[in-house]
């Protein structure tokens, strides 16, 4: 798998990437609560594309995975009982993980937690933190698997209703 930075090329068929993850979510299970053309869309492909945070996973040329990571926890992280003590910018964060749902069980989710905990490690950040809808029980295994301990559910602020709290997972580095 190859993983880069998404490029304003590349903008379309990411947004359509994102679309037909979460279509394929609302007609089963919506783990994240992700609404179709609301969130993540293409104008969130092209604000993060713009930010140069956004990134996106190709197999033999077809879209698998697109992410985003970068240091703005987008919530009230500083609740969270962490094992170390962090202000918001000295740590990553994974937001928007998405697998293909034909490529899920392949391993590309491994791979983009490997992708990220090498550019923590690169960029000298000594942590990698990030939330999840506490009941997406796939992604939960997926982070504790790689390492990720959870600390809490918490209401991080960000005036959801229908996500009230989120789980929130660390990996020191």
């Amino acid at each position: 798998m190859e993983i880069r930075l998404c490029k304003e090329a590349d903008i379309d068929c990411v947004g359509e990437f994102y679309d037909r993850v979460v279509s394929w979510l609302e007609a089963h299970i919506n783990y994240p609560k992700w609404e179709y053309k609301v969130y993540p869309s293409k104008d969130f492909v092209i604000e993060k594309t713009k930010d140069k945070t956004l990134y996106v996973c190709f197999d033999k040329e077809q879209i698998v995975g697109a992410f985003v990571l970068n240091n703005d926890p987008q919530g009230d992280y500083q609740k969270g009982d962490w094992s170390i003590q962090l202000e918001d910018g000295e740590y990553l964060v994974i937001h928007s993980l998405a697998i293909a749902p034909e490529a899920q069980g392949q391993g590309f989710g491994k791979q983009v937690i490997d992708y990220c905990i090498y550019e923590a490690k690169r960029l000298g950040y000594p942590a990698i933190r990030l939330d999840v809808v506490p009941d997406n029980i796939p992604a939960k295994k997926l982070y504790e698997k790689k390492g990720f301990t959870y600390f809490g559910d918490y209401d991080l602020g960000r005036g959801i209703e229908e996500i009230p709290e989120f789980s929130l997972y660390e990996l020191n580095i």
